[in-house]
């Protein structure tokens, strides 16, 4: 059966494959999937004809951006410009030519894989370099070599790409299913069928879940984890964990939350990480934290609620509110306005106070968050009682028991 992970793949390598070639733009949130999805594709294409690159840790100044991508670069190169009054632009200009033009040691067009290309971004402090993402993007569309681009702010990067050329494609990257899910949780077979017992061995003191457990518990925590592969792995090793030591309630994904969100626990850390790379990619730092602390305590609000709680006038709240929209900290539908990531508004209710929660806290946030995402339990179907084993003597059986 194919998965959304396999469809967009197959996708990814169409439009690699597609001539012209399109240049394939993945959007997704911490955690999605797209750094993973790139290594991938570097491993199926190949090393020598595939080049990755993590713009977000080495975009710094354009001259030391373009050392770094020639050092390591699998492709022939030439010597890098010197430097000198105004080599910001030299560099830049050179490693434009360098995607557009650079050739694999066979003379084929090279792949080049840019993981969060927005963070070009950073150039554009530099002298003479004010449109370095319009200039990379209109570079690249005229080159005959391959690209995969990726990115975490979503709203950013369809405001660059909505006018340009018909090149790139965006695809916005798809949310685990339960299949997934239970592979992840490891409650699936070896052939693809769903394990059981004589599969995995559980511990000792411990159950193995049969197959209407395991799915149950696979739809659970897709539901609390919101479908992001980096919430349903984190969910899923504590569960594993928790059966490994024999910890109580060892199958209960509520209570595997609870402890990942204790103090520097592992969704604490990951919330708290996306939380402050975003507002530090935005503007009004302090405004926008009080904002978002409003809709942990209550979503749905509209402007007018909002700026009457935040003590401040409807235009400058409205600002800020677009400027939480640009990195994909909120959402608006109908004018209401809420979190875009449901476990970051958990994060923000437990951890954006005086004080570390306690396990009290914990216990009633993480619950609060979970009930209302429960899925139904399904009763499994009920098996059919057998047939009796003889035949009753002189028609159906009239529940007199008959006895010589």
């Amino acid at each position: 059966m194919l998965t959304p992970r396999t469809i967009l793949a197959r996708r990814v390598t169409a439009a690699l494959d597609a001539s012209p070639s399109r240049i394939p733009v993945l959007l997704g949130g911490c955690g999605s999937g797209r750094t993973t999805l790139l290594q991938q594709l570097r491993e199926r294409i190949g090393r020598t004809s595939a080049q990755y690159i993590d713009v977000e840790r080495t975009a710094t100044t354009p001259e030391r951006f373009l050392r770094a991508v020639t050092a390591v670069s699998v492709f022939p190169v030439t010597e890098a410009p010197p430097p000198g009054p105004g080599s910001a632009r030299v560099a830049f200009d050179a490693t434009i030519g360098l995607f557009g033009h650079a050739t694999t040691a066979a003379s084929q067009p090279a792949t080049f894989l840019l993981d969060e290309f927005l963070e070009l971004r950073t150039f554009e402090s530099f002298p003479g370099l004010r449109r370095v993402l319009s200039e990379f993007a209109d570079g690249i569309a005229v080159s005959g070599n391959h690209f995969v681009l990726t990115s975490r702010y979503i709203a950013r990067a369809l405001r660059l790409l909505r006018d340009r050329s018909a090149r790139f494609e965006v695809i916005h990257m798809p949310a685990l299913t339960s299949e997934d899910t239970l592979d992840i949780l490891g409650l699936v077979g070896t052939e693809g069928r769903r394990a059981d017992e004589s599969d995995l061995p559980a511990p000792p003191g411990t159950r193995r879940p049969d197959t209407h457990e395991a799915e149950y518990l696979a739809r659970t925590v897709l539901s609390l984890a919101d479908g992001r592969p980096i919430y349903v792995r984190a969910i899923a090793d504590e569960l594993a964990a928790m059966r490994e030591h024999g910890t109580p309630g060892s199958g209960d994904a509520v209570s595997a939350m609870v402890a990942l969100f204790s103090p520097d626990a592992r969704l604490a850390r990951q919330c708290g990480f996306c939380y402050e790379l975003r507002l530090h990619r935005a503007r009004g730092y302090g405004a926008l934290k009080a904002i978002l602390e409003i809709l942990g305590e209550d979503e749905g609000l509209t402007l007018t609620e909002i700026s009457q709680r935040l003590r401040r006038t409807p235009g400058s709240t409205k600002d800020y509110l677009s400027w939480l929209e640009d990195v994909d900290l909120v959402i608006a539908r109908q004018k209401r306005y809420a979190f875009a990531d449901p476990l970051l508004r958990l994060w923000v209710r437990l951890y954006c106070r005086p004080s570390a929660p306690t396990e009290d806290d914990l216990a009633r946030e993480v619950h609060q968050y979970a009930l209302p995402r429960l899925p139904p339990q399904v009763e499994p179907p009920a098996t059919p009682k057998a047939e009796p084993a003889f035949a009753m003597v002189g028609g159906p059986p009239s529940g007199i028991i008959e006895i010589d």
